[in-house]
């Protein structure tokens, strides 16, 4: 199969948040002039980006992980800068700590806030009173944000049509090998069966879940990976909670956020969330996994644990769940921190492996990108 194209600049695999941005950072911050994405889906933005938490970190989540905490509190006000009609800011933002099974203590989480410079209060008594006394020991207000997936999609249509990247859109990437005079063949391939080859310079590899799974001349990432089926349930919240973000931290507890792409609320716990979990390796492909899961809620069990913290929880209205595999690195699960993995595959010169847990790690990615280009 020969390549009927010319050699492109860069090839960009994964049409979700992080490679939508790093075709248009080439493109128009690097002068790439020939850039291809490559997007499974029949439009970007549909998969990890849309079904996970729509929260813009500022440090809160992670008092176990100082690093993760910091780049979330500098990389908000750039986020919140760089996209403004896609972040929500007009709710209430509240973190409870738990009496019982916390990792951390008022004390301790007020102490972490100050130290990564994010700003706390004290909740006002009308707040404190939605929440069982007895179950919490704290309540503050804090400033974070929620984003409108759909926002950020637009977003990338628009500005990846203004730099002309070719996009290819239900095609997967099925090998990457190398090519003759230092550059990357990457074989795509269409719903339809239909094959292409892609020389390039560059290869960008930013599938999340799929990180590993290419054959060719493709080495795999070094670094660990586990790959979880995550449930997201939608809901409906009532009334006495309208306009509230909840977070109950730091151990088996939940969040509730406001999700702008539907005008609904996430809720998510730390124990029914996940379903299903396994090592990430070649070969076993984590969309057939969750195309193949009975992906049976547990949102009776969520709204029942949340009701014994917040009791208004109960009257919540469930709409529907997504469901998603989401793909942690095996050295994180411990402290939660969540860093980028941008790994370099010397076996394929020009072939970099991108992965982000949160949506604000965008700047850390494009850092490392100002290094290698």
């Amino acid at each position: 199969m020969e390549s009927p194209h010319p050699i492109q600049d860069a090839v960009v695999i994964g049409g979700g948040f992080y490679g939508a941005a790093i075709a248009i950072y080439l493109a128009k911050q690097r002068g790439f002039k020939r850039v291809v994405l490559v997007e499974r889906e029949p439009a970007l933005l549909m998969r990890a980006s849309y079904n996970n938490q729509a929260r813009v970190h500022n440090g809160y989540h992670y008092p176990r992980s100082f690093t993760t905490a910091y780049r979330s509190r500098v990389n908000l006000p750039k986020f919140v800068r760089d996209w403004p009609d896609a972040v929500k800011q007009d709710f209430t933002k509240i973190y409870a700590i738990a009496r019982r099974n916390s990792k951390v203590t008022a004390k301790q989480f007020e102490r972490f806030c100050r130290d990564i410079g994010a700003d706390i209060q004290p909740a006002n008594p009308a707040l404190r009173a939605l929440f069982e006394p007895r179950l919490i020991e704290d309540v503050f207000l804090v400033e974070e944000y929620a984003f409108d997936t759909t926002k950020l999609a637009g977003w990338a249509e628009r500005e990846l049509k203004n730099c002309a990247v070719q996009i290819r859109y239900e095609t997967h990437v099925t090998a990457i090998s190398k090519g003759p005079d230092s550059t990357l063949r990457t074989i795509t391939e269409t719903k339809g069966g239909v094959q292409e080859l892609l020389s390039s310079r560059y290869v960008f590899n930013c599938t999340y879940s799929g990180l590993n799974q290419f054959k060719g001349d493709f080495p795999g990432v070094s670094t660990g990976l586990k790959q979880e089926i995550t449930e997201m349930a939608l809901v409906q919240i009532p009334s006495s909670l309208n306009g509230l973000g909840i977070t109950v931290m730091d151990g088996p507890f939940f969040s509730m956020m406001p999700f702008p792409a539907r005008e609904l609320h996430t809720l998510s716990h730390v124990r029914y969330t996940p379903h299903l979990h396994w090592t990430d390796q070649q070969g076993i492909d984590p969309y057939e996994k969750l195309h193949n899961y009975e992906q049976k809620t547990r949102v009776d069990r969520m709204v029942r644990d949340v009701g014994r913290y917040i009791p208004d929880m109960l009257k919540a209205k469930y709409v529907e769940s997504l469901f998603e595999v989401k793909t942690i690195l095996v050295k994180n699960e411990g402290d939660d921190g969540r860093p980028i993995l941008f790994e370099r595959h010397d076996e394929l010169p020009g072939c970099y492996s991108v992965l982000g847990g949160k949506i604000d790690n965008i700047y850390d990615v494009l850092e490392k990108l100002i290094e290698i280009l």
